[in-house]
């Protein structure tokens, strides 16, 4: 079967893809082997004034509900044209799984309430005639999850055999927000651990310090210094002292967040030492998270994975852990997340639990998000009770 994959993360810059061949290939020790051939993967920038619209609705912002219906079309729209592409490019597809646009994750007393994904699945259905599965977070949220991190379901399944070699193996994702994964301790154990890109982003974007709106290969943080004082200020955030497992987002760690803490500094703080002390602050908190684990190996993926500031200070203040792209796992940095939410769908479709209590809170492993038939009636395959294990072919697919 092969399933399309979309998400838009909380950049907010635009839409992954990836097609996954997903094939079922004998017994393994833990129940059926799924093996999974990476077709395709692209990356496709949001229209500037679709993405000027969606970042002017975020948090703290406030939003009509005519510009979150309105939204919710054009980000539709627009998944819905990428999966056009994907499937053309592909050879065709059998399903699709979107996980839309997050636009905003209800925390409230340290558990999540709800969330909220834009990018209606009807114009993806009805532009690749396909079932579509979506809204695949609020099922774990119904549960007693957090709703996140969704892809400790990928990363436990990819981590396991390093795991039982080297003890303890960890994936981190650097997106907007950074999140873990910790194989080999019972049970595996994810979180969101604070902002990765969300902080840096904001502050580039808002003054304008580089066009592409992010610090490109961490160009403005190498120019910086880390202010001391600053950084303690961001560091004493209540959030990081929550146990695992937590999750968070941009209606928390946004441009006013990082404007409140300078207001209260008593000191000028220069654009690059700005930007290198939120870089730090990334780096120090994955660090002081992770320090305690044993953790012998660290996959890194998602856009920060690109930094080179955040790579040599994982790797400093890691010394005792192997620090590395998630490519050599099979599944490319850039198009981890897509690639999960393949899984995810091929997971739904098959009757499979694709999320892991350890990671997200929930009481027990449910079967993610809703189904909009394609063009046709909805067919679903024999039901399969787990994945004993997983094994990721990336082949020679170049990002497109």
């Amino acid at each position: 079967m092969r399933v399309l994959g979309l998400q838009s993360g909380t950049s907010h810059d635009g839409i992954d893809a990836a097609v996954v061949d997903f094939r079922l290939d004998g017994e393994g020790p833990g129940g059926p082997i799924l093996r999974g051939t990476l077709v395709h993967v692209s990356e496709t920038s949001y229209a500037p004034e679709l993405r000027a619209r969606l970042v002017a609705a975020l948090p703290p912002a406030a939003a009509t509900l005519a510009e979150v219906c309105e939204l919710d079309t054009l980000i539709g729209q627009a998944f819905a044209d990428v999966a056009g592409t994907a499937a053309a490019a592909a050879g065709g597809i059998d399903a699709v799984c979107s996980h839309g646009q997050t636009v905003f994750h209800w925390i409230e007393g340290g558990r999540a309430r709800g969330t909220l994904q834009l990018g209606q699945p009807a114009w993806i259905a009805e532009r690749t005639g396909v079932p579509v599965v979506s809204d695949v977070r609020i099922r774990d949220i119904a549960a007693g999850g957090q709703g996140a991190p969704l892809v400790s379901f990928l990363d436990e399944l990819l981590l396991r055999d390093r795991a039982a070699a080297d003890g303890s193996a960890a994936a981190l994702n650097l997106g907007g927000i950074a999140n873990v994964t910790v194989v080999g301790s019972a049970p595996t154990l994810g979180y969101d651990i604070g902002p990765a890109n969300a902080l840096i982003d904001a502050v580039v974007q808002d003054r304008a310090l580089d066009p592409r709106g992010y610090d490109a290969e961490g160009r403005i943080a190498a120019a910086g210094r880390v202010d001391q004082e600053l950084l303690a200020a961001f560091l004493d955030d209540a959030y990081y002292a929550l146990p695992a497992p937590k999750s968070t987002g941009k209606e928390h760690f946004h441009g006013a967040y990082v404007a409140d803490r300078l207001s209260r500094l008593g000191h000028e703080v220069s654009d690059a030492d700005l930007v290198a002390t939120l870089t730090e602050l990334t780096v120090r908190t994955v660090a002081r998270d992770l320090a305690g684990r044993g953790v012998s190996s660290l996959a890194v993926s998602g856009g920060g994975a690109h930094n080179p500031v955040v790579l040599a200070g994982l790797r400093a203040a890691l010394p005792d852990a192997e620090v590395f792209l998630a490519d050599e796992l099979g599944a490319p940095s850039d198009a981890k997340e897509a690639i999960l939410f393949s899984l995810i769908g091929w997971c739904t479709l098959h009757g499979v639990p694709a999320v892991l209590p350890g990671a997200t809170g929930a009481v027990a492993p449910r079967i993610l998000g809703a189904i909009t038939p394609g063009s046709g009636p909805l067919g679903l395959p024999e039901p399969v009770p787990a994945i004993g294990a997983l094994t990721l072919d990336a082949g020679a697919v170049s990002l497109g």
